[in-house]
């Protein structure tokens, strides 16, 4: 059996459809449904069990799952870079990744979890995923730090010889849609463009980067679900890893991408970014992806503008979702 926390959410109900994809439907999902709709990202999958997070955690405690599990792929967490209730988020972030940490490496199971691209913090560093790089990193916001005080935990404890951390970059892609505010420039660009024509970025705050040129590293979820899929194949591989298309793309490419998949000329509005967040955010992502093509996975990722068309065209225009 194969575990996938955060199961009914975007990343990991992606990470479903790719096991069904290859055959494979033993899989306990673990998920907190509360009152969104994040349900629908389970329809059409095929998996064997359900449950409710805070009752897996307590299984996980007596030692419930020990015998027929093969695999953990932990993406459950808080994935909101604005939450500031950071004991939640160190419950529900470190202390429940180190639950599951100890768990599966107590009892031979593969572990990959996901990270993040947030604990780069203004990127003045770089982003280069060298474990011995970590207590130099300070993440801009709680989420980030979140993230980063387990990943610093897990070298600490000796873990990363045999599990695996990703640190994800920007995924957008079909299941992302119960996020609200959290949902990526894609899926806000569309509905922008469909309603009132146009597409609004934040204006630039540093002189070096004009008004919609701030940059990230861009990952579709259908190459995040590669990604995962190859490292759950390959149980030799471990550590931490930059998981990202190791490309570095301007919000106005995004924007342009979204109106070339429409079929529309550009119409791009620049807009003051919230004041709160200006101290906070990242103008520059590039991860460095050296270290994960360098344990032999070599499949390309999707350029931004194929992406973009398959995700506008496929399953934002229609309202689908992966399995529909």
């Amino acid at each position: 059996m194969i575990i996938v926390t955060g199961g009914a959410g975007f990343i990991g109900s992606a990470v479903i459809w790719g096991l069904n994809r290859i055959g494979v439907d033993d899989t306990l999902v673990v998920d907190h449904l509360g009152t969104s709709e994040v349900w629908k990202n389970l329809r059409g999958l095929k998996f064997s069990d359900y449950l409710e997070k805070d009752a897996f955690r307590e299984r996980v405690r007596t030692k419930h799952f020990a015998k027929d599990t093969k695999a953990i792929i932990h993406m459950g967490a808080c994935s909101s870079t604005t939450e500031t209730d950071s004991s939640y988020l160190i419950d529900n972030n470190f202390q429940y990744t180190k639950e599951l940490a100890r768990f599966a490496a107590e009892h031979g199971i593969r572990f990959i979890y996901a990270s993040s691209a947030a604990t780069y913090g203004d990127g003045a560093l770089g982003y280069d995923d060298n474990e011995s790089a970590l207590d130099s990193l300070r993440p801009l916001n709680a989420y980030g730090y979140s993230k980063h005080l387990f990943d610093v935990w897990a070298r600490r404890k000796g873990l990363f010889s045999e599990i695996v951390g990703l640190k994800f970059s920007n995924v957008f892609g079909p299941n992302e849609y119960h996020k609200a505010e959290m949902r990526s420039v894609p899926v806000k660009a569309f509905e922008q463009i469909r309603d009132t024509g146009a597409v609004r970025l934040f204006k630039s705050y540093k002189p070096e980067y004009a008004d919609g040129e701030q940059k990230r590293d861009f990952l579709y979820v259908k190459d995040a679900v590669d990604i995962i899929l190859y490292l759950l194949e390959n149980t030799t591989v471990s550590g931490l890893f930059n998981a990202g298309s190791g490309t570095e793309r301007s919000w106005n490419d995004l924007a342009a991408s979204v109106f070339s998949a429409l079929n529309r000329e550009p119409d791009i509005e620049y807009i003051d970014m919230p004041t709160g967040l200006r101290d906070h955010y990242q103008y520059f992502t590039k991860l460095d992806m050296t270290k994960f093509r360098g344990t032999g996975y070599d499949k390309p990722c999707q350029s931004l503008e194929h992406a973009v068309a398959d995700f506008v065209q496929n399953y934002l225009s229609g309202n689908r979702y992966l399995t529909d």
